[in-house]
């Protein structure tokens, strides 16, 4: 198992993560009891892997619960770091969400009861709150970091603009920063790559990837010949959307190909392109099964060729929008490292014209 840093921070983590989302499920998700859980978490301990992500609002706090049972045995949790997430929705009350002081000091005490554990390794706000100042957000997780409570935050699901402004208020008034940000990236949906990935380059960010096989999409299972018959998809969940099948499918048939070709499965493939982009720190895996969780192990020591990642890339990239091809166009001689990071695959395609 490899480990990068996450973003500046001193902190490494292995390239693999453990998901949580399954653990005491009530199966649109998986179900994973406090048995399998541990099994699971033993499997990836043992390959290497150090980070366990989770949240308080998963399974409505089951998901830490399990987690917390499982890390207090055998060692277990001296071998582990834990994320733990706070923002939405956790009781009934007017202040029972969101990203106030309030919420996030009140949410992290719970998640620390749950977890059995007294510091909180990653922290990390879990969607944009657009109503509570910046400024009493930054300042309540860095209040916990002082505490003791928490040793670093990160962020998730924010556009790049709330990243920034949320830098910029921690940087002014000396508070913590975020050293990493969680979002769904894939082959399928690239969107990261317009302002995330290069804002992670730039602000010396890491990346932790949700969702990296798209809930099932991108694991080469299904194709135009083979369509889902059971699962969340099936059952009208909307994570991630897919608003154009073919494109999706001509993607699976290139992973498929390449994945026949080093004779893995097409997650393993999936996986593997993810944890080859720049600045990625860490993919977030997991899984219904203990067959599953072992396959996706493997991505950890599959290294794709130039030619296999140029593959992939070709049949999932996207036109560039506004001001992105015009940058391309005419900002050539005065790109950073931070905007090729998007561009440079579109420069000698629009040289030519």
């Amino acid at each position: 198992m490899d480990y990068r840093y996450l973003g500046r921070s001193g902190l490494k983590v292995s390239v693999l993560s453990v998901g949580t989302v399954t653990f005491g499920g009530d199966g649109l998700w998986g179900d994973t009891d406090v048995t399998g859980a541990a099994r699971q978490i033993d499997m990836c301990l043992d390959a290497g892997i150090n980070l366990i992500d989770t949240a308080n609002v998963y399974n409505k706090g089951v998901s830490e619960e399990i987690t917390g049972e499982v890390l207090r045995d055998g060692g277990r949790r001296q071998r582990a770091l834990i994320a733990t997430k706070v923002r939405f929705p956790f009781g009934d009350g007017p202040n029972d969400r969101g990203l106030s002081r309030h919420h996030i000091i009140a949410q992290c005490e719970g998640s620390l009861k749950r977890l059995q554990t007294d510091v909180i390794d990653l922290y990390q706000v879990h969607q944009w709150d657009g109503q509570t100042p910046l400024e009493e957000t930054m300042e309540a997780l860095d209040t916990l970091v002082r505490q003791g409570k928490v040793r670093y935050i990160g962020c998730s699901n924010y556009s790049g603009w709330h990243l920034m402004k949320a830098l910029a208020v921690a940087d002014s008034r000396g508070y913590q920063r975020f050293v990493a940000q969680q979002i769904h990236y894939t082959l399928y949906s690239r969107e990261a790559e317009y302002e995330l990935q290069p804002i992670t380059v730039d602000q010396g960010l890491g990346i932790l990837v949700w969702s990296p096989l798209a809930g099932g999409w991108l694991s080469g299972k299904y194709t135009r010949a083979s369509q889902p018959e059971d699962g969340r998809h099936v059952r009208g969940f909307r994570e991630p959307p897919v608003p154009d099948p073919e494109r999706l499918y001509d993607i699976v048939d290139v992973i498929n190909a390449v994945a026949a070709e080093r004779g893995v499965s097409g997650a393993v493939v999936s996986l593997a392109w993810a944890l080859q982009r720049k600045g990625v720190s860490s993919v977030i895996v997991g899984a219904r099964t203990d067959a599953q969780f072992a396959d996706n192990l493997k991505a950890a020591d599959l290294k794709l060729s130039d030619d296999e990642v140029a593959r992939l890339d070709a049949v999932s990239q996207r036109p560039l929008p506004y001001p992105y091809w015009h940058q391309s166009f005419t900002a050539q001689d005065r790109l950073s490292e931070a905007d090729l990071v998007l561009l440079a695959p579109y420069l000698e395609e629009y040289k030519r014209g």
